[in-house]
């Protein structure tokens, strides 16, 4: 497991996931502190997309990085510069970046790379994000919800009766109570 002092993909920057973490990258390869696996993939995949999104060059961000502006400042000379995105945008954004790897095109990428990392056996990693704390010695972040919820609904086939989480006391009124699906 690396510790690298990279932020996780998870971390926003004026609302946008993986924007800290590329800059991040970007500084420590500029300090000669990346390590190679690490370089090969500067400036394509995710990094490729976060520039896309802002609607300027990888080489871009480097070069005002490599200025010394702090992240919002080189955020702000990227809308500037390119585009800059609504709150539905950076809402859409967010949520695919969140979800890269899940049943998506980069599925096989994902598996891939689980088993360079050792972590084939870990269900929980279902992302690329994911993956990149796992790998990093962060717990994986749960995305979007901690399942336990879901689960429990997913239990509720067939007419059998299931006494759902406090947790989930939100779906059938009160706390406790079965859930009868035979009705």
């Amino acid at each position: 497991m690396k510790n690298l002092g990279l932020r996780s993909p998870y971390d926003k920057v004026a609302g946008l996931v993986y924007f800290g973490r590329m800059v991040d990258q970007i500084r420590t390869h500029a300090n000669g502190e990346l390590p190679t696996d690490y370089q090969a993939n500067l400036g394509k995949g995710l990094d490729e997309y976060c520039a896309n999104f802002l609607g300027v060059t990888y080489h871009i961000v480097v070069r005002y990085v490599n200025e010394g502006l702090s992240d919002e400042a080189i955020l702000e000379s990227c809308f500037s510069m390119g585009h800059r995105p609504s709150e539905a945008e950076i809402y859409i954004w967010n949520e695919f970046m969140l979800k890269r790897g899940w049943h998506d095109d980069a599925s096989q990428t994902l598996k891939q790379m689980k088993r360079e990392e050792g972590l084939i056996a870990r269900s929980e990693v279902e992302t690329i994000f994911q993956l990149i704390d796992a790998a990093e010695g962060r717990l994986p972040h749960p995305n979007h919800y901690d399942g336990s919820c879901f689960d429990q609904i997913s239990l509720v086939v067939g007419g059998r009766r299931h006494t759902l989480p406090s947790s989930c006391s939100h779906l059938n009124g009160s706390p406790h109570r079965a859930v009868n699906n035979s009705a």
